[in-house]
């Protein structure tokens, strides 16, 4: 069984100081999330917006997982160099996607030893990508609560799972994802990430039913800002659903000015932020397309002075 080192060992211990679940608890918190890169300058830049982002103070950040090759491996090292050379928590992604059992094993342990005390396990999209049938890699796990019960096996891991407010594209309706959500919580899911949405009430909604499902983990809402007008095109590739008519008139209104453009997106997040904080969310959690500016800005808005 893989454990997580004690104190005194060689590894970066100020990464295993709390756990998410305890973070969430003392209050609203910002946390970020970072996509391996594809190349050395692409990791020269997702450092550049890790350091942007470090004087913040974020509750986390975390990292999402490449399936396989050197992307996995990118994102390995990134969690690694987070764990060590910050003062911030960081969370591991980890899928079920291209891997068997032992290598899911070995990679936990890997988790392990860099004093990483947080892991969200996902089932992940097939290897030809969302449009694609999922089919499990043999040997391998199916779904993620598999995958959290696996980890809670390895070690003594606080384990989040994904949430979605608006139903996952390999659902007929909302009783789906609450049914395996619901089974993810009991497999010993202690915290949950939603997949970006725009409207306060469908979280809110999402949350009710979970509740009443009998899950009582922290739901924290993911929210990605609209940047650039090419995104209204990309998010939905993204999350399976559309942007918003309304947003996306907005938009298309100023698609010749970046900057307007960039304006509406910033605004129309802060505005979902504030009325999600209100509601009682227990934090936000910034999808930053490994981009610091925007999530900065609201950030800022949010917290002024």
């Amino acid at each position: 069984m893989a454990r997580l080192a004690a104190a005194g060992e060689t590894v970066a211990c100020r990464a295993m100081t709390a756990t998410v679940t305890q973070l969430l608890a003392r209050g609203p918190t910002f946390s970020f999330e970072f996509m391996p890169p594809r190349s050395d300058e692409g990791e020269a830049a997702l450092w550049r917006a890790i350091r942007d982002l470090e004087p913040l103070r974020p509750a986390f950040v975390d990292v999402t997982y490449g399936a396989g090759g050197s992307r996995r491996d990118r994102t390995l090292r990134t969690v690694e160099r987070v764990a060590a050379e910050t003062d911030l928590p960081v969370v591991a992604h980890l899928t079920c996607v291209g891997a068997t059992r032992e290598e899911l094993r070995a990679t936990i342990a890997r988790f392990a030893r860099a004093g990483v005390r947080n892991v969200l396990a996902l089932r992940g999209d097939p290897a030809g990508g969302p449009a694609e049938v999922w089919e499990p890699h043999a040997g391998g796990l199916r779904q993620a609560e598999d995958l959290v019960r696996l980890l809670h096996e390895e070690g003594e891991f606080c384990v989040g799972v994904a949430a979605y407010p608006l139903p996952h594209r390999e659902s007929a309706d909302d009783a789906g994802d609450l049914k395996y959500f619901a089974q993810k919580c009991g497999a010993g899911a202690d915290f949950a990430i939603t997949q970006f949405f725009y409207d306060a009430g469908d979280y809110f909604a999402f949350v009710a039913g979970a509740r009443e499902a009998g899950c009582e983990i922290p739901i924290l809402p993911g929210v990605m800002p609209l940047t650039s007008a090419g995104q209204l095109a990309r998010f939905p590739e993204l999350s399976g659903h559309p942007v918003p008519v309304d947003l996306a008139a907005r938009v298309q209104a100023v698609a010749g000015d970046p900057d307007a453009v960039r304006a509406v997106g910033v605004a129309f997040a802060t505005a979902l932020c504030r009325e999600l904080l209100a509601g009682g969310a227990p934090g936000i959690h910034f999808y930053t397309l490994n981009r610091s500016t925007a999530a900065r800005e609201i950030h800022a808005r949010l917290t002024p002075g």
